[in-house]
């Protein structure tokens, strides 16, 4: 008989999981993990994608494919001294979601579009605490109120469409702590949410872990942001337990290079180095401490060149209001600025903000309807279609979400060939599949990435190609909208590092859109914050960072994540 320690509510053990690719071959994605849950504790499962951390979770929650899913002899996942693994089928679905419960990272795909919030969480109530619908829905009410949604009578009627990102996240925290559970797991519940909501949903987890007395396993890629909430830190890579031990010790000390690689790939807000360090230069040996990184200057001068003056740039859209009404929606609201040749312009703001509209209303994806666009002393915004086909070489987009921006049926070849085709770039296809191996060696992808499809490439290797994608084109303006902030840590520090090289050697200028602000402060020489679809601060990077002027810039800044 096995002895569990009482104070650990979680033990897993030589956990051993491989996934069938065909009838005789198997990957391993989780290589003999352990490690341990204590009662009423935050630990944090820490790693970059494909190090197995996520998958540990599933198994946990009994929620990996069953015909695909090898769960190895020997492999032990005991919760509250019941070994998981060994429980019938409708046990543990009883088990799981009453005493264990998930929040999973895209809230918008883990709630079904067609029902509201308020029969989606009344479902877990009347399912596991037997509650009847009037009982389900007062229940409800002091759920969605318990974890911040504003006007919850209003809410509890609404659908996940209605509602921004941070409230459907909230949404689903609020069906996770339903029926109380003893284990709350998080898996990246804050990946895609802007600096101030993430802060607000890592506030919320802490302090219902305490209020409930919950365990809580958070898992994510980023160890920033678990220095502020973990007792505990495990550290994973490749399927393996690289480090472990109490949050502050890691932090102060890690023993593994891999930890302190993941520590130090992250942008500073103190410094800005020449080249941003990546893992592989610390796990080759090939690194220099902080004070010894050859430092960057950033920032405006009298001198700089225009490349592009905005002005008066607005954007409003229509929707319905009644039958026959129309009600006018103000996204971008008088916004002006100069780019600079050579230079990035960070635009930051939370989402809603209008800074995706700006940069899409630029290169119009969006019809503006008000302000100019000066390229070259003309108005790209006023132009014809027919004028404007000559610019849209001159000024390119990479867009957030490399898995949805790159056509999934043309191989990587036919993406980098077309727009070249299109625009009369290069004499025949030899000279422009010539241009296109060049293009790709010049991101880091081998030649063979040529004949190859998107999805067999991770989501830094696709934003790699998307890029590449661009740079057929020789574009004067790259408009980069979130084009980081899904990727691992070491993974977006290449992407910087590639983005600042090619503005090195080609002067090409970037509008940089994010919501981390420790990126921007890295790339950008000016920044422009933006709120409710106004400008309402811009400086030069280090100066508005050491010395913010507006209220609400000062909250951002005061939201972002500085780890233990």
């Amino acid at each position: 008989m096995t002895h569990t320690n009482p104070d650990i509510l979680l033990q897993v053990r030589d956990l051993r999981i491989s996934f069938r690719l065909d009838r005789k071959t198997s990957v391993e994605a989780v290589k003999g993990v352990s490690f341990d849950v204590p009662r009423n504790s935050t630990v944090a499962l820490v790693g970059e994608s494909g190090s197995g951390k996520s998958v540990s979770s599933l198994a946990v929650m009994g929620l990996l494919p069953v015909d695909t899913t090898i769960i190895h002899p020997g492999s032990s996942a005991r919760f509250d001294g019941r070994e998981l693994f060994d429980l019938p089928l409708a046990q543990r679905r009883a088990l799981c979601g009453k005493d264990i419960a998930m929040i999973f990272q895209e809230p918008m795909s883990s709630l079904n579009p067609v029902f509201t919030v308020g029969f989606q969480v009344g479902e877990v109530l009347r399912r596991h605490m037997g509650m009847n619908r009037r009982q389900a829905r007062a229940r409800t009410l002091e759920l969605l109120d318990e974890v911040g949604i504003p006007d919850p009578l209003v809410k509890i009627d609404a659908y996940p469409s209605q509602m921004s990102g941070g409230q459907q996240q909230r949404v689903m925290i609020a069906m996770a702590i339903a029926c109380e559970p003893k284990l709350l797991i998080a898996d990246e519940p804050t990946t895609a949410l802007d600096v101030t909501i993430q802060k607000q949903i890592m506030e919320l987890i802490a302090s219902l872990q305490k209020k409930h007395q919950m365990a809580v396993l958070f898992i994510t890629h980023d160890l920033g942001l678990v220095g502020e909430i973990a007792d505990r830190v495990i550290v994973m890579r490749h399927g393996e337990v690289r480090e472990e031990g109490a949050a502050a010790q890691v932090f102060a000390a890690p023993r593994d290079a891999y930890t302190r690689a993941l520590l130090h790939c992250r942008p500073k807000l103190d410094q800005r180095p020449l080249r941003l360090p990546v893992i592989d230069d610390y796990l080759g040996g090939r690194f220099l401490p902080d004070e010894q990184l050859p430092q960057r200057t950033r920032g405006s001068a009298p001198g700089d060149e225009p490349v592009l003056v905005v002005k008066n740039l607005a954007k409003s859209f229509f929707v319905a209001d009644g039958l026959f009404r129309k009600r006018e929606f103000k996204a971008v609201k008088d916004v002006s600025f100069t780019l600079a040749r050579g230079k990035t312009l960070g635009v930051v703001g939370e989402s809603g903000s209008g800074k995706t509209t700006v940069g899409l209303s630029l290169l119009r994806l969006h019809r503006a309807t008000g302000g100019s666009a000066l390229f070259d002393g003309r108005d790209i915004l006023a132009m014809p279609d027919r004028e404007y086909q000559a610019y849209k070489r001159r000024i390119q987009i990479i867009f957030q979400n490399p898995y949805a921006s790159l056509n999934p049926r043309f191989t990587v070849g036919q993406i980098l060939l077309e727009p070249m085709r299109i625009h009369r770039i290069g004499a025949n296809d030899a000279e422009r599949i010539g241009m296109a191996h060049e293009l790709l060696k010049r991101v880091g992808l081998p030649e063979q990435a040529f004949q190859r499809y998107p999805h067999e490439f991770s989501g830094g290797q696709r934003q790699r190609i998307a890029i590449a994608r661009c740079l057929t084109m020789k574009p004067e303006i790259l408009v980069c909208d979130e084009s980081v902030s899904a990727l691992d840590v070491s993974v977006q520090a290449q992407v910087l590092n590639l983005l600042q090289d090619l503005q090195d050697e080609f002067g090409m200028s970037y509008i940089f859109i994010s919501h981390d602000l420790s990126v921007v402060k890295y790339i950008a020489d000016q920044v422009m914050v933006m709120h409710h679809g106004s400008v309402v601060e811009m400086a030069d990077s280090d100066e508005l960072y050491r010395n913010p002027q507006h209220a609400y810039t000062r909250s951002l800044l005061a939201a972002i994540p500085r780890g233990a």
